[in-house]
This record gives C-alpha cells, sequence and structure tokens, in this order.
C-alpha cells in the first residue's frame, strides 16, 4: 500500500498533463463513448486528489492509474442506471473526440471500436500501453490464462475485419 502526503497544485498538474491521456485513452476504448469516459478520467483524479499517493516508480504510477481506471469503468458498467439506459443514435457515435489521439489507422482504429469492451482493452494496453500480460491480468482483474485468451481472440476478430475491408494491412503485426 502506498504512502499519502499532501501534493501543490503544481505537483497535481504535472501528474495530471503527464497520465491525462493513458487515463482518457483507456476509459474510452473501454466504454466506446466519450461521455463515460469524460466522467470516467474525472473520477479517476478525483481519486488521485482525494487519495494523494506516493508512487516509489513510474512504473508503479502507472500501474495505479491503469488500475482505478478500470476500477472506475466496472462501476459504470454495474450501475443500474447505466444498465436502463440507451444512449441516442446520434450521441453513441464511436467517432474519436478531437482531444483523442491515437496513433491507428483510422480503419485499424474502427475495427478496434468494433470488438467487445473487453478484447478492446486488451488490444490497447497490450499494444499501445505496452503492457505484459501479467501486467494486463493485473489491472483487468482476470487471470494470465484468461487475458492470453482475449488477446488471442481479439487479434483474430481484428484481422477477421480488416481482411474484410480493403486489405492493404499487415496481419503480421496483430
Amino acid at each position: 500500500m502506498e504512502e499519502t502526503t499532501i501534493h501543490s497544485s503544481a505537483e497535481i498538474d504535472a501528474i495530471l498533463e503527464k497520465y491525462k491521456m493513458l487515463v482518457y485513452r483507456l476509459a474510452y476504448i473501454k466504454t466506446g463513448n466519450r461521455f463515460d469516459a469524460d466522467d470516467i478520467f474525472q473520477e479517476v483524479f478525483i481519486r488521485y486528489i482525494r487519495s494523494t499517493p506516493v508512487f516509489q516508480s513510474e512504473e508503479h504510477a502507472k500501474a495505479w492509474f491503469l488500475k482505478v481506471t478500470g476500477n472506475c469503468t466496472k462501476k459504470i458498467f454495474m450501475s443500474s442506471w447505466k444498465k436502463k439506459v440507451v444512449l441516442m443514435d446520434d450521441m453513441n457515435d464511436m467517432s474519436k473526440p478531437e482531444s483523442f489521439e491515437m496513433e491507428m489507422d483510422s480503419d485499424i482504429y474502427d475495427a478496434v471500436l468494433k470488438l467487445p469492451p473487453k478484447f478492446r482493452a486488451v488490444i490497447h494496453l497490450f499494444y499501445y500501453e505496452e503492457l505484459s500480460i501479467e501486467q494486463m491480468s493485473a489491472v483487468l482483474g482476470a487471470r494470465p490464462s484468461t487475458v492470453r485468451t482475449w488477446l488471442t481472440r481479439a487479434r483474430q476478430q481484428l484481422k477477421k475485419t480488416v481482411q474484410k475491408g480493403s486489405g492493404n494491412y499487415d496481419y503480421e503485426d496483430l
């Protein structure tokens, strides 16, 4: 368990700047919409400010933000409100928010967004955040063997989806 201390507003601003895209990308990729991602983003940083953890390393900080983002995402999906609400078509678009910068081709990005949430998450964590299977297991709260299975199935689904498209992609990277 990490120690806690009071951080200055400059320290909080530095942490926010450093981890904002990590948190937002994961929240967005897990929820598939910017509205829930915005809520999760806000909740993660509120938790950071309230708990004011002191991290032993960069890896520890990254793991903390990924784990808290995953927990906040689960909380949203488990809420009774979320289970009863259906977003209107024009609001439930899977388009990329302006502030959301992915280093992926838009066709690949669109294919990733069509995957089930757990598959979107493992693809994002493995390829974009460069986490190991064990690290993803800790973030997602699943056994490493389960995470490996999800990653394999996600790659297979992506390959099929992309092959149905234009066919101009290198599938060996998936």
